[in-house]
């Protein structure tokens, strides 16, 4: 077992991201484009995937990853699994397991919600079937150390609510006017209705690797306050809506994570100035039409590496 990394016994408790990107005339042709090219190009890359045993013989710390493509890194260079999934070598399960020197199983996935833990999950690229990947609990084992989760923005439509406040018109009437019709805050319900399949979630990796050091992630800074308009092509009262509507779905992963067991990281505050409004250099996140090697509305190869960090500077610091 590694330093920081220690096993804590317990007594077990009583698809949108990957494939959907902006409609908006001007943007969707291009980022399909060149997302087709560069996913088909990562056909032809070596699966280098980190070998895992479910228990190393040598203590090294058994680490498995879960969750959703700002867990898995789709287009960042290189490709391993399967293509649809979106896996990158150099997403933050990978970087935290060689910062760990841990035995890492990455079965993160692109389009991934909190069912997919225990259902398969259908996959497509460009509308082209891909297969299934299989329920990413099969990969817990009794023996495992730590599992990392990042889920929940797809339960709530996160990205497809974002690719559909997309405006090059300033006079624009809001799109978060749409999401507040007649007074509900649809947003808000969806958020509040994944709240308990959290908590389902995290009593069942418990469950099923009761000794698992268990970390959760909260979802990063994606836009500053007032957005950035036209460089990000939503209206200042939208941009604030779509980044709210991640912090509060930030707040029930956080609350969810103290009430089962588990630890939260908080990576929107340390992602400060790091926003897709930044320049290249500075982005951990990509905006709509990406600047770096990444799928739009996506953390960067930047982004994992600094996510990777403070997870591991988290791990080795208590």
């Amino acid at each position: 077992m590694m330093t920081g990394v220690t096993r804590h016994p317990r007594t077990p408790p009583p698809s949108e991201d990957s494939v959907n990107f902006p409609q908006h005339k001007g943007f969707c042709r291009t980022v399909r484009s060149a997302v087709g090219a560069l996913a088909l190009a990562g056909l032809a890359v070596g699966t280098g995937a980190v070998p895992a045993s479910a228990a190393a013989e040598d203590g090294t710390t058994s680490y498995v990853a879960l969750g959703d493509s700002m867990a898995s890194g789709p287009l960042i260079p290189d490709i391993t699994g399967p293509v649809a999934c979106g896996r990158s070598t150099h997403n933050y399960p990978h970087e935290l397991a060689e910062r760990l020197g841990a035995s890492l199983r990455d079965v993160t996935c692109s389009g991934a919600a909190s069912k997919h833990m225990t259902e398969k999950q259908s996959l497509s690229l460009l509308d082209i079937p891909m297969g299934s990947a299989p329920p990413q609990f099969d990969a817990l084992r009794p023996d495992t150390d730590l599992v990392t989760l990042t889920i929940g923005g797809n339960d709530a439509g996160l990205v497809g609510i974002a690719q559909k406040c997309t405006t090059l018109d300033p006079n624009a009437t809001p799109c978060k006017e749409k999401y507040n019709e007649g007074g509900v805050d649809q947003v808000g319900q969806r958020i509040a209705e994944f709240a308990p399949k959290l908590g389902v979630v995290l009593d069942s990796i418990h469950q099923r690797s009761p000794h698992a050091r268990v970390i959760v992630t909260g979802y990063g800074l994606y836009i500053k306050p007032g957005g950035c308009w036209p460089l990000q092509p939503v209206l200042p009262v939208d941009a604030d809506f779509l980044q709210g509507s991640v912090d509060r779905m930030n707040a029930v992963i956080a609350e969810q994570s103290a009430a089962h067991g588990a630890e939260y990281i908080d990576l929107a505050t340390p992602s400060k100035g790091h926003d897709s409004c930044q320049a290249p250099s500075d982005k951990w996140v990509e905006g709509y039409v990406p600047t770096a090697a990444a799928a739009p509305l996506h953390p960067n190869r930047n982004g994992e590496t600094n996510y990777a960090a403070i997870i591991g500077a988290h791990l080795q610091g208590s």
